[in-house]
């Protein structure tokens, strides 16, 4: 009776959430009257602005994850280490970015980093670059930070900073050639849904005014009928494929664990 009332929920979970992908999907293939077709499918890709801020939000990605993982990892090594007293402070900081909205942080930006204040960022593409690039890095904070501390829960990081030391090892060294290698599978997890994070993201890139991929898809959602929904799929498309790739880093990590 269990096992039935689980297969039940979990059934009723799966149309709850597959029905309106299919829809959605189903709509995008109904350009012409006579039959589905892949046409939505073709004007978006062939759409010069699709490569262009899709592009773009792919450069942000990478260099939010390059920021994250250079913020990150030092610090919840150094917590673990030498101060896990301040572990509860720190991780209540990190979730902060999940209680408090987008456009709230956005607003602040612009507030602080204006023309006339002290640090014009915004009244250059460059400023404004890096202002939305740290914005992406608080976003994508929560998950990055427990992605990596969960990653260090399972490694001894105490006796591993001793061995390091008594080789002689800089605390460089011991992060990038010990730490690092160790928690990698825990990174990438992290890399990767920042990186789903950051395709999808709208608020502050169109407050900022930055040519992104969440705008755009916002643009032609006002002004098409059926290349919204195939933007939808695709979106879709991109965020289960980075969902696959953490899936299957983890599982390559246990195999080769398991061989040693």
């Amino acid at each position: 009776m269990t096992r039935f009332i689980a297969w039940t929920v979990f059934l009723l979970g799966c149309l709850f959430f597959f029905l309106p992908l299919l829809g959605t999907a189903e709509f995008s293939l109904s350009m012409r009257r006579e039959g589905y077709t892949f046409d939505a499918y073709r004007s978006v890709l062939a759409n010069e602005n699709f490569r262009a801020t899709f592009g773009y939000s792919v450069v942000m990605a990478l260099m939010t994850i390059a920021v994250g993982v250079l913020l990150v990892v030092p610090t919840a090594y150094w917590v673990r280490l030498r101060l896990p007293h301040l572990r509860p402070v720190v991780e209540f900081i990190t979730l902060l970015p999940l209680v408090i909205p987008p456009i709230v942080i956005v607003f602040g930006y612009i507030r602080l980093y204006n023309t006339s204040s002290f640090l014009p960022l915004t009244g250059s593409t460059t400023g404004t670059n890096i202002l939305l690039l740290f914005g992406y890095v608080v976003l994508a904070l929560p998950y990055m930070y427990r992605a990596v501390d969960t990653g260090l829960r399972t490694i001894d990081v105490g006796t591993l900073t001793e061995a390091a030391q008594s080789l002689g090892a800089g605390w460089v060294t011991i992060l990038a050639r010990v730490i690092l290698p160790n928690v990698l599978v825990a990174v990438m997890s992290g890399a990767f849904l920042t990186f789903a994070i950051v395709i999808g993201e709208f608020v502050l890139a169109a407050l900022l005014n930055r040519p992104a991929f969440g705008p755009f898809m916002q643009l032609i959602g006002a002004n098409r009928a059926y290349e919204p929904s195939a933007l939808a799929v695709i979106a879709f498309a991109i965020t289960w494929i980075c969902m696959g790739l953490i899936s299957l880093v983890s599982r390559f990590t246990r195999h080769t664990r398991a061989e040693r």
